[in-house]
């Protein structure tokens, strides 16, 4: 029997990139995942290549009462959620003077407050139940930093320390939460990059190459299964050695 099977899962930003991988990953393990996306079309879409368009929900991640709203359809339609994804996630990238207010509020609005929303929702279900997954979708630049990126930086990184706070107070009730901090991996937003940029990466990388969106959803996998029991408060970086 696959080790998720009768999990409810939800998984935000899902359409596309790391999050469908993820969703793809969890549904071979047995799940039923909500695909959650901005676009409900793109969702809908993703849905029926790993499930079925009726696990397509749409959702703007920044407004609490969409957040609500989605919760409150997840659940009529599949049940309560044993697992919640916080992969959502926006880049506006710009040197620390060029960043505009707007560009900063909006990174931190999907990034941070986003996983925030969702997070307090599902975690009221999960304690009761005593029994929940939570993993939290952050970035290598998280911890280090990166030049351009400050808002992104701080949202990952007020994400970690998102993460360590909700396993401290949920681990009584058996509800874990971790988060995973992805390196360069090949999505839609690295394939627009020149080859010359991808070679000077993927040299900067121990193992010598650019990681998959299936290596990231693996290690996802794992978290949300039964061999992560005693794994809570944890930050898993997946950058192919990059960051040691």
């Amino acid at each position: 029997m696959p080790e998720l099977d009768g999990r409810i899962a939800i998984v935000t930003g899902a359409a596309r990139g790391i999050g469908l991988a993820i969703a793809a990953e969890l549904t071979e393990g047995g799940a039923q995942v909500a695909i959650v996306d901005l676009d409900e079309g793109e969702a809908a879409k993703a849905s029926a290549g790993i499930g079925g368009p009726e696990l397509g929900f749409a959702c703007n991640v920044s407004d609490p009462g969409a957040c609500d709203d989605l919760l409150g359809e997840v659940e009529a339609k599949l049940g309560s959620p044993d697992i919640l994804v916080n992969n959502a996630g926006i880049t506006r990238d710009n040197l620390l003077l060029r960043l505009g207010d707007e560009d900063w509020e909006r990174v931190l609005d999907v990034n941070l407050s986003g996983a925030f929303y969702l997070t307090r929702r599902v975690a009221r279900g999960m304690m009761k139940r005593r029994e929940g997954r939570i993993v939290n979708i952050a970035s290598v630049v998280g911890l280090t930093g990166n030049r351009g990126q400050a808002n992104y930086a701080a949202s990952k990184a007020g994400l970690i320390g998102f993460t360590k706070s909700v396993a401290q107070e949920l681990a009584s009730r058996n509800v874990l939460a971790n988060a995973v901090a992805p390196g360069f991996i090949q999505t839609e937003m690295t394939d627009a990059l020149a080859e010359d940029t991808k070679e000077a990466i993927a040299k900067n990388i121990p193992l010598g190459r650019m990681g998959t969106p299936a290596d990231v959803a693996g290690v996802v996998r794992f978290l949300v299964g039964p061999l992560a029991s005693y794994v809570t408060g944890q930050v898993i970086v997946v950058d192919g050695g990059m960051v040691m």
